[in-house]
């Protein structure tokens, strides 16, 4: 599970550490990296492990082949997804136009939202994690709930 925020420095060549417990949550699944792609939704990069965009190019698959529907949300996922390998220090290298989609200038986050997580710009994820909060404090009644 990906949980908590980290803050690292990118470097001019693109290169960023990955958190510790996000790697060590990939490796045991037995991957060398995740996969990212730029988010629909915001100034963001989604990123995910393999097993999960499995799940979503299948769940893509399922629509009916002969709707736009279909290729559009090929064409916003799969299409620009990327397979980030980790280096020998823990480091992915983000590509020009993932750096580009989140307005990424030096300092990277990284949140984690349980199956999956995001790589944001500070700054951006400033703006978005206050319009959040006040979304998440209105819509808290919709949330299932089980007493164990």
């Amino acid at each position: 599970m990906f949980i908590s925020t980290y803050e690292f420095k990118m470097d001019k060549k693109g290169r960023v550490s990955v958190p510790a417990a996000f790697r060590s949550n990939i490796v045991a699944s037995g991957h060398s990296g995740f996969i990212s792609y730029p988010s629909f939704s915001s100034k963001a990069l989604e990123a995910c492990t393999l097993e999960r965009i499995e799940k979503i190019s299948n769940s893509i698959d399922s629509l009916n082949p002969f709707e736009d529907k279909r290729n559009y949300f090929a064409t916003s996922v799969l299409s620009e997804s990327v397979n980030l390998t980790f280096d020998t220090e823990g480091r992915v290298i983000l590509t020009e136009k993932l750096i580009k989609h989140a307005e990424i200038k030096s300092h990277v986050l990284f949140v984690g939202l349980g199956k999956t997580f995001q790589i944001w710009d500070d700054k951006n994820f400033q703006k978005y994690q206050s319009v959040a909060k006040k979304k998440a404090f209105e819509n808290r009644s919709h949330l299932k709930w089980e007493n164990n």
